[in-house]
C-alpha cells in the first residue's frame, strides 16, 4: 500500500519564495520588493502554525467569519503577524475587518468606503486598504470597474482619507493575465499608488514581470483546500 507524503508547508514556502526570487530577478527587480501573502482559506489554523514555524509572517483569508475563528490566538502568540483580507467585505463585517486584519484588499464601492472610514474612526485602528479593481468586469466578482477606479481612489484617499497604498485584482480565469496585471499597473501609476496586489499560484510570476508588490499564493503553499 503506497502511502502519501503529507505536505510540507515548510517545503512549498521555501520552493515559492524561490520562484518569486527568480521571477524577481528575471523582470531586473529586487525580490525583496515582493511580499508573499500566504493564503489559509479552508485550511485549519495547525497549516497555519506550520508557516509561522517556517518564519513566514504574512498571510491572507477570504472570509471575516473564518479569520474571526482562527487568527486571534495565532496573533496573540506572533505579534508580528500581519494579515490580509483578500475576500469580498459586506458592510456589515466591516467593524470586524478593521479590528482584525491589518490590510484590508478589497474596498471596491463608496458605501464600504465611508463605512470604513466611521469604523476606523471609531476604533482608532487604520489598517492599510487596497482599492479592489473588477479587471475583467465580470458580474459574479468583486471590484470597481476600471472606469469608476479613479473616482473611488479620489473618494477613499482625498475625501475620507482613507489609508489608500494600492490597486489588487483577480483575472478572469479563461483570459492572459497579462492584460489585466498591465490595466492594473496604469491606474495605479496614474493615481500615484505604489502598491500592486496581484498574481496567485497559477500565474504570480507573469504578475512580478509586471510589477506585483504583492502576490496571493494558496495552494502551492498550503496544498489543495479541503473541502468546507
Amino acid at each position: 500500500m503506497t502511502t502519501v507524503e503529507p505536505v510540507s508547508v515548510a517545503d512549498n514556502l521555501a520552493r515559492v519564495r524561490g520562484r518569486i526570487a527568480e521571477a524577481a530577478r528575471a523582470a531586473g527587480r529586487d525580490p525583496g520588493e515582493v511580499t508573499l501573502v500566504a493564503v489559509g482559506k479552508l485550511h485549519p489554523a495547525e497549516r497555519v502554525e506550520a508557516a509561522l514555524a517556517a518564519g513566514h509572517r504574512v498571510f491572507g483569508e477570504n472570509r471575516v467569519q473564518e479569520a474571526e475563528a482562527k487568527f486571534p490566538a495565532l496573533k496573540a502568540g506572533h505579534p508580528d503577524l500581519v494579515l490580509h483580507l483578500i475576500g469580498p467585505l459586506q458592510t456589515n463585517k466591516a467593524r470586524v475587518a478593521v479590528a482584525l486584519f491589518d490590510v484590508i484588499e478589497t474596498l471596491d464601492r463608496p458605501k464600504l468606503a465611508r463605512t470604513l472610514a466611521k469604523e476606523m474612526a471609531a476604533r482608532g485602528r487604520r489598517p492599510a486598504c487596497f482599492i479592489q479593481v473588477n479587471t475583467g468586469e465580470e458580474p459574479q466578482k468583486a471590484g470597481v470597474a476600471p472606469a469608476e477606479a479613479d473616482a473611488l481612489i479620489a473618494l477613499a484617499r482625498d475625501e475620507l482619507a482613507l489609508p489608500v497604498e494600492g490597486l489588487m485584482c483577480i483575472p478572469p480565469l479563461d483570459e492572459e493575465p497579462a492584460l489585466h496585471f498591465a490595466l492594473l499597473r496604469e491606474i495605479a501609476r496614474r493615481n500615484g499608488l505604489a502598491k500592486l496586489s496581484m498574481g496567485m499560484s497559477d500565474d504570480f510570476e507573469t504578475a512580478i514581470r509586471f510589477g506585483a508588490t504583492h502576490v496571493r499564493v494558496g495552494t502551492a503553499i498550503f496544498g489543495p483546500r479541503p473541502p468546507r
